[in-house]
């Protein structure tokens, strides 16, 4: 049951303005590593700072970053990275620790075949009910939300007694670098949420993932005299053979509420590179992969699993018995992360959906089988939850898209978050 206030801050809620808004933010070709994730960052301080938010927007340390024993990885070069938190003020006397969080990363992956898109990735078209473009699910419909909630809010002049703050990061999809920073600075909350592209279900758990890297070797030689060598190519098959083993042995008991997922931890092998010449046998093969992991398990004990597994299946084969492939652990390393049971922030989020939508049965609470930041606010210590627009399947594709009305309901249900967490 919405009160006054709510029904107030819901119909100042500028529809045209948050689809335009997400059409600026999807034009901005902010591609992890690149100098737009800067720009993006730039252009919503200023949006935020034009609501009357107290902003902070810094250079990161990259250096010391990297430096820091918990640092989370990375998968793309930075020389520049910005981070941004914006907040509102509260109430003399009361907590100045931010009621809520709404937490949004602004990186996206590249545009990959340029052919496959039916425009240009960074030139926004609404197709029926949805908005194409790199990012536009993952997660700037989210982030759109965001600033579109914090709008109405500020419209309606509610007096909010403790302040909600505006997470914006960069680096999501490689690591988390962002998020790593932007707590490392002492930006704190009561808890948090996180529109990563979810149907408008609940995501309260995040299986983790890492990414490896195997070089298996060979021995080279002449391609008219093949038997005199070892070709790497061959040998790896049979790592291959074991890795999906591995994976078939990790997901026959998956975790509760990944159990919807036909493979809740998979492993898979991204990039093969071998040999350098037709007509000579490959002395090496590179396999890059990403290995996915349960929300409760030490990265460190599932890193051991895969190493064993290859080199069970290195013992097998008659020239890696003798010359073992090499194992190591770069890019992102996402460990898993959940919302305490019991917290009152899924239910909060489920009474603000219905009340948006009308009613209906309670939307479903999943784990999903990716990593994300939420981990990083987890291990803080501040409790986390995805809720937001677009299918995940829509993300890292051709023809990304979200649909408008799940960025619309996302944008009023976290404007109620931010009345019933702060006022």
């Amino acid at each position: 049951m919405l009160t006054g206030p709510e029904a107030a801050v819901l119909e100042l809620l500028d529809e045209a303005a948050t689809i335009q808004t997400l059409r600026d933010l999807v034009a901005v070709p902010s591609v992890g590593g690149s100098a737009a994730e800067a720009d993006v960052q730039a252009e919503l301080a200023r949006r935020l700072g034009a609501l009357g938010h107290e902003v902070d927007l810094w250079p990161l340390d990259l250096d010391a970053l990297r430096a820091h024993p918990d640092y989370p990885g990375e998968e793309v070069q930075r020389s520049e990275a910005w981070g941004l938190v914006s907040s509102t003020g509260g109430v003399d006397g009361e907590d100045p620790v931010p009621a809520l969080v709404l937490q949004g990363h602004v990186d996206v992956v590249p545009a990959g075949d340029l052919a496959a898109w039916r425009s240009g990735p960074f030139e926004p078209v609404e197709v029926d009910g949805t908005l194409v473009g790199r990012g536009a699910n993952d997660m700037k419909g989210g982030v759109a939300a965001i600033v579109a909630a914090a709008t109405a809010v500020r419209a309606a002049g509610i007096a909010l007694v403790r302040p909600f703050a505006v997470h914006c990061v960069v680096g999501e999809e490689d690591g988390g670098i962002g998020a790593f920073a932007t707590l490392q600075r002492g930006h704190r909350g009561a808890a948090c949420l996180i529109p990563e592209p979810t149907g408008l279900d609940l995501v309260t758990a995040n299986a983790g993932s890492l990414t490896f890297r195997i070089e298996v070797p060979g021995r080279a030689t002449h391609g008219s005299t093949a038997y005199a060598g070892s070709s790497a190519i061959d040998s790896y098959l049979g790592v291959h053979r074991a890795l999906a083993e591995l994976q078939a042995r990790r997901n026959v008991e998956p975790e509760l509420l990944l159990r919807h997922l036909p493979v809740p931890y998979p492993l898979s092998v991204g990039r093969l590179a071998a040999g350098d010449w037709p007509s000579s046998v490959p002395d090496l093969l590179v396999a890059e992969g990403r290995y996915g992991l349960r929300v409760e398990e030490d990265p460190a004990a599932a890193r051991a699993e895969l190493e064993q597994a290859v080199a069970a299946a290195a013992d097998q084969d008659s020239y890696l018995r003798d010359h073992p492939p090499v194992v190591s652990w770069s890019g992102g390393q996402f460990a898993g992360g959940h919302l305490p049971s019991g917290h009152v922030l899924r239910d909060e989020v489920r009474l603000a959906h219905a009340d948006v939508v009308g009613g209906g049965p309670p939307i479903p609470e999943r784990g999903a089988p990716y990593g994300s930041d939420l981990r990083l606010y987890a291990e803080a210590g501040i409790p986390t939850l995805h809720y937001g627009p677009g299918d995940v399947q829509e993300a890292h594709g051709p023809n990304e898209s979200v649909p408008i009305s799940e960025v619309l309901t996302c944008a009023r249900v976290f404007a109620l978050a931010i009345l019933r967490h702060c006022t």
